[in-house]
C-alpha cells in the first residue's frame, strides 16, 4: 500500500515539474521528458510488471492534458516500462551507465515513435529538422536531468524496499 502511494505521489510530482516548472527552464521550446525517466527508473529497477503500470499512468496522464488520440502516450510509455523491466536482472543500484543508457535509448525511442505516428504518416519528411531540432536537444535535456533525478527515485526506492522487507519480517 506504502509503494502505491509513493508512487503515484512520484508520478504527480514528475508531471507537475515537467509541465510547469521545467516549462519555465524550457531551451527553445523543449523540455526535459520526466515521466520517460520515472518509466524508465521503475521498469528496470522493479521489473516488466511494475513499469508497464507506471508507463501506462504516466502515459495516461500524458494523454489527457496533452494528447490527441487517448491512449497514444500511454501504449508508448507501457512499452519502454516493459521493455526496460527487462534489464531489470542486470540492474546494480551503484551503476549509473545502465540507467542512463537505457533511459537515452528510451528517450530516442520515444521521440521516433512520436516523429513516425505524427509527423511522418501525415506526409511531413523532413526528418533531419525534426531529430536535429526536437528528439536530440530533447534526450541530451533528460540525460542531464536524469543525472540529478534518478539517484533520488532510486534513493526512495531502495527506502521502501527496506521498509517493506522488515514489514514482511514482522509476519515470518
Amino acid at each position: 500500500m506504502l509503494r502505491k502511494f509513493i508512487v503515484t505521489i512520484l508520478i504527480l510530482v514528475c508531471f507537475i515539474l515537467q509541465c510547469c516548472v521545467f516549462d519555465a527552464f524550457d531551451f527553445a521550446g523543449i523540455v526535459p521528458n520526466l515521466m520517460i525517466i520515472l518509466t524508465s527508473a521503475f521498469g528496470f529497477m522493479r521489473g516488466e510488471k511494475e513499469g508497464l503500470i507506471i508507463g501506462f499512468f504516466c502515459g495516461f496522464l500524458s494523454d489527457v492534458f496533452f494528447g490527441d488520440i487517448l491512449g497514444f502516450y500511454s501504449l508508448i510509455l507501457m512499452y519502454i516500462g516493459y521493455l526496460n523491466g527487462k534489464f531489470s536482472r542486470i540492474f546494480y543500484p551503484e551503476d549509473i551507465k545502465l540507467p542512463i543508457g537505457l533511459i537515452m535509448m528510451s528517450d530516442l525511442s520515444y521521440g521516433m515513435i512520436c516523429y513516425v505516428m505524427q509527423f511522418l504518416l501525415r506526409g511531413r519528411l523532413d526528418f533531419p529538422y525534426y531529430f536535429t531540432r526536437i528528439i536530440l536537444p530533447e534526450t541530451i535535456y533528460t540525460i542531464i536531468v536524469t543525472l540529478f533525478l534518478y539517484p533520488l527515485v532510486l534513493k526512495i526506492n531502495e527506502r521502501v524496499e527496506a521498509r517493506e522487507k522488515r514489514s514482511a519480517q514482522k509476519f515470518v
